[in-house]
């Protein structure tokens, strides 16, 4: 009896040593084919995604001081920066912009781009630039077709297409939502609607500040869409700029959880701060660097 449960014992663990490898080899596979950041799953303190910042959020600062604002954020710690078509003296020199990147440990988390800067003649020209400052990641900010019944599918038609194009030269591409994308359409949400009817391996880069605004539940739709989740904004909208907190960490909602199940179900590659609302007395470049001392806090349960 003894010797059966041994035999039976090694063989249990035979077969789970099998399963783990195989379900890594997928993994590992896709790491290989980018240079993206690796999110590990064998432990919560060695996958916690890198923390970047839409410069959307201080966007005046770039305008008047591309660099020093730059070189504050990578004081701040961020690991990252997501472009928001602003570059600066460098607007021209993609490669002064890598380099000047490099120089304070800030890699490009990705970029936001009008859709019609991925049409026609424009295409090339946006993708050369971006590609040789170091961006993977395309992400369309807003189209209003994305809630108008008569015009989604026309829109999803061009997403797909966007999809494989940029497929074809190992680069991802996604759309990123707004709360109108969370109104009903067809008994569920124009938001499902883009999701299916878009390819798999389009990114979904949800705004978690919209999905709250439109009083959805931003856990169950990273769930929904398994493995699409690979940027995330960490934000906090109030209707019709109530007094409510907007600083990440001083707000009600719980940010760990929302991580875990990014890393769990979405593939999450970069947290994205995005401020768009700042309190009273905090310019936009201390609420950013408030809302990401209050991440960390919330980052910290995951390691404990």
């Amino acid at each position: 009896m003894n010797q059966y449960k041994k035999l039976l014992s090694a063989l249990c663990i035979s077969a789970g040593l099998i399963a783990c490898q195989q379900a890594e080899a997928p993994k590992q596979a896709a790491a290989a084919s980018t240079d993206k950041p690796v999110v590990e799953v064998s432990h919560f303190d060695e996958k916690i995604p890198p923390i970047s910042v839409q410069l959307w959020s201080v966007r005046d600062d770039v305008k008047s001081d591309f660099k020093g604002t730059l070189t504050r954020i990578a004081a701040m710690g961020f690991k990252g920066v997501e472009f928001a078509g602003e570059f600066g003296p460098f607007k021209d020199d993609p490669q002064g912009l890598k380099q000047f990147l490099a120089e304070l440990s800030l890699k490009p988390s990705g970029a936001h781009v009008p859709i019609n800067q991925l049409q026609g003649d424009n295409y090339r020209k946006t993708i050369d630039f971006l590609t040789e400052v170091g961006v993977n990641l395309f992400i369309i900010p807003i189209d209003g077709r994305a809630w108008d019944p008569e015009k989604i599918a026309e829109l999803t038609n061009e997403l797909t297409e966007l999809t494989q194009k940029l497929s074809q030269e190992d680069l991802y591409f996604g759309y990123h939502n707004h709360a109108e994308e969370f109104g009903d359409f067809n008994d569920q949400t124009f938001w499902d609607y883009i999701a299916q009817n878009t390819p798999e391996n389009m990114v979904l880069q949800m705004d978690v500040g919209w999905v709250n605004f439109a009083g959805k539940d931003p856990i169950h739709y990273v769930k929904a869409y398994p493995e699409r989740t690979m940027s995330t904004h960490i934000k906090i909208r109030t209707p019709n700029n109530t007094a409510e907190n907007v600083i990440i960490g001083q707000d009600s909602f719980d940010w760990a959880e929302l991580v875990k199940t990014d890393i769990l179900h979405g593939g999450i590659q970069w947290l994205v701060i995005e401020q768009e609302e700042y309190p009273q007395g905090l310019t936009p470049m201390n609420s950013i660097k408030a809302s990401k001392a209050g991440l960390e806090k919330h980052l910290e349960k995951l390691t404990k």
